[in-house]
């Protein structure tokens, strides 16, 4: 295919992915601005919407149709595709709440460009079994493990706060998910706060107990977060690639059961694990509306506050206008 067939496509593609929707997204740039050679790479986790979306390779064909070359990398967890994001070896990543705050205050290049509704269901906190822990006040002394910088972690603090205890109240730990299951199963932790699909896994695996959830506290937004240098000189890719994802992700919403038979294996669990806990999330990709940059400028802040972050950050001067 020549270089003016592709460009020709791409707009092409770009009309019928609008014509999907109720609405844009994004705006879109000029098309013609597209190079053939275009690479996009994408960071992703086993057991999320991504890893659904990738594996059927819909999403993945349409891009490549259009001339762009998709690379996906695979990351444990939020903090770690940020990190990769920061030093340029991705250009998009899917996230909690609280990776791009650390991330910003550490002085990433990166732009919020669309969110997922909120997902209260979808982190925890839990207690082992026969843990004689009752409810969140009595947390005060001990010892809770989770990934440090994780949408998680802001789930404690509001908490702790709703409880009447202040974050240094309790011991905290950080561990990574594998690791904070070991010593969390091995009575090394009286508390886990974590996401699903370990969460529900831990639930229907151990008999661990969930004390709370995201209800009434957070909204456990789930964020695309871009590259700025990309989104800058593709800004026409980013919207294409956005507007395929909730595409995607609304066929996901719509298909459970063939969403879980795919990462069921990814993530060790049976499938009927896999679908009760993908189920808890929300799909879609929406914009960041002025609610969702406040709420999200309320954890940057709490952060700075309890000196988890280094400095203030401006939430509203890293989310994504895109041209057009």
């Amino acid at each position: 295919m020549n270089r003016i067939s592709r460009r020709s496509l791409l707009k092409r593609l770009v009309a019928a992915t609008t014509a999907t929707l109720s609405g844009p997204i994004v705006g879109i740039a000029n098309a013609s601005t597209t190079s053939p050679e275009t690479e996009f790479r994408i960071g992703w986790q086993k057991g999320g919407s991504l890893a659904v979306i990738k594996a059927r390779g819909v999403f993945e064909s349409t891009l490549e149709a259009g001339g762009v070359n998709v690379k996906w990398l695979e990351f444990p967890a939020g903090p770690q595709m940020l990190e990769a994001l920061n030093v340029g070896s991705i250009d998009l990543g899917l996230v909690g709440e609280t990776p791009p705050v650390f991330a910003q205050a550490a002085g990433a290049n990166l732009l919020y460009v669309g969110n997922e509704p909120p997902a209260v269901r979808a982190e925890a906190l839990l207690v082992p079994k026969n843990s004689p822990i009752k409810s969140v006040a009595q947390l005060k002394g001990k010892r809770i493990v989770l990934n440090k910088g994780s949408n998680v972690h802001y789930l404690l603090v509001r908490l702790l706060e709703k409880a009447g205890l202040k974050y240094g109240d309790v011991e905290v730990a950080f561990l990574p998910p594998a690791d904070a299951r070991a010593a969390f199963e091995r009575g090394a932790a009286d508390a886990w706060v974590i996401w699903d699909p370990y969460a529900t896994a831990a639930e229907a695996q151990s008999g661990a107990r969930r004390l709370a959830d995201a209800t009434g506290v957070a909204d456990n937004h789930i964020f695309y977060v871009a590259a700025r240098p990309f989104a800058e000189k593709h800004p026409e890719v980013l919207s294409l690639a956005l507007r395929e994802i909730n595409v995607s992700s609304k066929w996901i919403e719509q298909n459970l059961d063939e969403a879980a038979k795919v990462i069921a294996p990814q993530i060790g669990l049976p499938h009927d694990i896999a679908k009760r806990a993908f189920g808890n999330y929300s799909f879609g990709v929406d914009p960041l509306t002025d609610e969702v940059v406040r709420r999200q400028q309320r954890i940057a802040d709490v952060f700075h506050e309890l000196k988890l972050i280094p400095k203030r950050v401006e939430v509203a001067s890293v989310v994504w206008r895109a041209p057009g």
